[in-house]
């Protein structure tokens, strides 16, 4: 047996005993990289502290904490908020309307924090409460907010999309143009999931609809943070800024709402934002610069030609190979989280789809939304964790309530499968 050969099952094996054991994703990395070095006949400490270094020395990278900054100032200052009483005041009067306010509300947040679970943790914290007190039922109307959540990696601007293109070196700006039609078919596709389900749901009598005066106050309050997506999105078409740069601005701009027009957040309270987004943004950079240490190893050891060997006549089969892939990967969600995925399989199954003439932007649209659906697939679920977390519902209740939206999802995902068109054409356009 070759050394490349027993990498890929030190990777292999190292990976499944250090996740089944719950250690911390990032340091599994590192020591499967450690591991794959030592029978390379490559380790070298310093060589790994380096790598470790360059994990996290990179100026897209630096989007990261920005849009969680973002993400959380959205929360603080009030800007979630008027959005679900814009939605609410447009549609709430509908039957099942708060339905349609969690798929509303969902697809706006994820157009300014690119987080799966602050947009999640924000709409189930305001609109879980409501619908219990009007009756819906918690295990649909949970399933529903987790569903609508994960729509946040998706349409731009996106953390995972980040993390992608400075693992995979594709660009970033082709990657977020590529998650605005299959973002808004999420939302869509929703809509119609979540009339299906309303079929067999006894809710109360909807309430009157609002007048259009009452209507457009409340438009008229979340106008600033509509303006967000408006001045991310053509910035970047614009050339005025770059991904990383619109990141910048997105955290600035969420700061100045928050602070001079909603007028909602104190001085004092940014510490504790600032606070909380450091956290979040240690354990992405951990993970980042773990990732760095395996993949270097990854490389080093081929493994990518290995896999591409095994899976020989699939190669001359673009829309077969994806779809094989993408089985692979849903697989995978289930028992990872979005970041992990990126960063261990991305660098791998990347130079094969390429190989095989997939468009490398197109991989990375695939490659994320298997990801984002993987956190509302047991048994990780991150999004699922948070629901049920927030509105202290059981996991179970959860999970059976997600199950029409996922297979919603999964219908979107064949659709896509057969007509990459769909992610293709906006993205030439962009260009």
């Amino acid at each position: 047996m070759g050394p490349e050969a027993q990498a890929f099952i030190v990777f292999s094996l190292g990976m499944l005993v250090f996740m089944g054991t719950g250690m911390n994703m990032g340091l599994a990395l590192v020591l499967t990289g450690a591991g794959m070095a030592w029978v390379l006949d490559f380790f070298d400490t310093q060589l790994l502290a380096q790598n470790l270094v360059a994990g996290v020395d990179s100026f897209p990278l630096l989007a990261v904490p920005f849009f969680i900054l973002a993400g959380e100032l959205m929360n603080s200052g009030g800007i979630s908020r008027r959005i679900i009483d814009m939605a609410q005041a447009w549609v709430g009067h509908i039957r099942g309307g708060l339905g349609y306010v969690a798929i509303g509300a969902a697809v706006l947040m994820a157009s300014m924090s690119g987080s799966a679970l602050a947009d999640t943790a924000a709409l189930a914290t305001i609109l879980l409460p409501m619908m219990r007190q009007q009756g819906y039922p918690m295990n649909t109307s949970a399933g529903l907010i987790a569903s609508g959540g994960i729509i946040a990696p998706i349409i731009p601007p996106s953390m995972p999309f980040v993390i992608y293109g400075v693992t995979t070196n594709t660009s970033i700006s082709a990657l977020f143009v590529s998650g605005i039609v299959p973002g808004l078919m999420m939302g869509v596709g929703l809509i119609f999931a979540w009339r299906w389900v309303l079929r067999g749901i006894d809710l109360p009598d909807s309430r009157p609809a609002l007048p259009l005066r009452e209507r457009l106050h409340a438009t008229r309050k979340a106008f600033w943070a509509m303006l967000m997506p408006l001045i991310i999105i053509g910035g970047m078409k614009s050339g005025v800024f770059t991904p990383t740069e619109a990141a910048v601005v997105a955290a600035f701009y969420a700061l100045a709402v928050a602070l001079f027009v909603h007028r909602e957040m104190k001085v004092p309270e940014i510490y504790g934002v600032l606070v909380r987004a450091a956290k979040t943004t240690a354990i992405v950079m951990f993970l980042c610069a773990g990732a760095q240490v395996a993949s270097y190893m990854i490389t080093l050891a081929d493994l990518p030609t290995v896999l591409t060997g095994w899976l020989g006549p699939l190669v001359e089969n673009p829309r077969l190979l994806m779809a094989v892939m993408m089985v692979v990967l849903v697989l995978i969600g289930t028992a990872l989280d979005l970041t992990p995925t990126i960063l261990i399989f991305a660098p791998v199954m990347l130079p094969i789809a390429v190989k095989a003439g997939i468009d490398p932007v197109y991989f990375g649209l695939m490659f994320v939304l298997n990801g984002a659906i993987g956190l509302i697939t047991p048994p990780v679920g991150t999004v699922l964790n948070v629901v049920a977390g927030v509105g202290r519902i059981s996991m179970h209740s959860v999970i059976k309530g997600v199950n029409p939206f996922l297979l919603t999802y999964v219908f979107i995902l064949a659709l896509l499968v057969v007509f990459p068109q769909l992610v293709t054409m906006p993205v030439h356009w962009m260009r």
